[in-house]
């Protein structure tokens, strides 16, 4: 169904079995670890790409540069840096928090097919800087909507992604030879998930528990 036209355009009608299967969406929306090494089309990634391009972006300045890591020594360098930077993780945890943390999973880097670098460009003048003047953070934060919105383009298509941070930036970059003006916002891990959960997994193995959301609302 779609509601009257707008501008000449039709205007969808997002109804309640949408609205449901949304929430669903948002529910099963996971940070993958365990991926099947089964490869995805090229064109999967490419219309992931394009639909995560769709994400809104301060001043329309879409400052998004995807990276895809093909190449196999520069993804053995992801891994070294990558154990690296875990283990200087792991020697600032103490105690039980330490041997928990040594047994989370908190990378897919040896199986996921897909590996994209997502960076964003600092110093585009795309946009014209409308926006950005008093908090330029937001140019950032434009290509985290732009990860968000790959995220659940791929869970929609039951494809899993993971987000990778425990990594040096400045390294990364170097390894894989991007513009100065360039800053890493993520590292994703894309693939066929090896299983499925509806929890997130930093909650299913006791590392961290769901806040109420009523401590971070306020009212001024």
């Amino acid at each position: 169904m779609t509601l009257p036209a707008q501008h000449g355009e039709m205007v969808p009608d997002f109804d309640q079995k949408f609205q449901d299967t949304l929430h669903a969406l948002f529910l099963w929306r996971r940070d993958v670890r365990r991926f099947r090494r089964s490869p995805l089309p090229d064109a999967t990634v490419a219309d992931l790409l394009a639909l995560a391009a769709l994400a809104p972006s301060v001043g329309y300045s879409q400052p998004w540069r995807f990276v895809l890591v093909e190449d196999a020594a520069r993804r053995a360098a992801v891994r070294e840096n990558f154990a690296r930077c875990n283990a200087e993780a792991l020697a600032e945890q103490r105690g039980a928090r330490a041997k928990l943390y040594a047994g989370l999973k908190l990378s897919g880097l040896e199986d996921a097919p897909v590996q994209i670098a997502v960076f964003c460009e600092e110093g585009t003048h795309v946009g014209h800087g409308l926006g950005r003047r008093t908090m330029p953070e937001t140019l950032r934060y434009s290509v985290v909507t732009a990860v968000h919105t790959l995220w659940l383009a791929a869970r929609a298509r039951g494809i899993g992604v993971g987000w990778v941070s425990i990594l040096d930036p400045e390294a990364l970059s170097k390894t894989l030879d991007v513009p100065e003006d360039w800053s890493l916002v993520a590292y994703l891990c894309i693939g066929w998930p090896e299983e499925e959960h509806l929890d997130p997994e930093l909650l299913r193995s006791g590392w961290e528990n769901r806040q109420d959301l009523a401590d971070g609302i306020l009212r001024r």
